[in-house]
């Protein structure tokens, strides 16, 4: 089965993020920091990951930095989404190796739009 990891300080966030992915047949793990997510992906790397930019402890950009260190770090598809929308703040976690940037807020439509260009539709 395909698994995704929501990474959000924000349980709502991530409990909206999860009804939307579930009509995508996804098994889910939460984190709500980096630093909690890189120990999830240590041991089950997931296929998909939903990252957050600002967050206590360790943030999305300093999360992607080193999951794409791990061995098969390289492998999940990482949906950045936040409310940073300068031009400059995309091009950084593009660079840092997100495949795809989300605003918050998104809906249904806007999240299974971004499954789809990255190959997880």
């Amino acid at each position: 089965m395909k698994s995704f990891l929501l990474v959000d300080d924000s349980a709502i966030i991530r409990k909206l993020a999860k009804r939307m992915l579930a009509k995508h047949g996804y098994e889910f793990s939460e984190a709500e920091n980096g630093a909690v997510a890189l120990m999830i992906c240590r041991t089950d790397m997931p296929n998909g990951i939903l990252l957050d930019w600002n967050m206590p402890v360790m943030d999305g950009l300093a999360f992607i930095r080193e999951l794409r260190r791990l061995p098969g770090g390289d492998q999940p598809k990482v949906l950045f989404c936040t409310t940073e929308c300068e031009m400059d703040k995309i091009e950084t976690a593009m660079g840092a190796g997100a495949d795809e940037f989300i605003m918050k807020p998104f809906d249904e439509e806007i999240l299974s739009s971004k499954l789809e260009l990255v190959g997880l539709a």
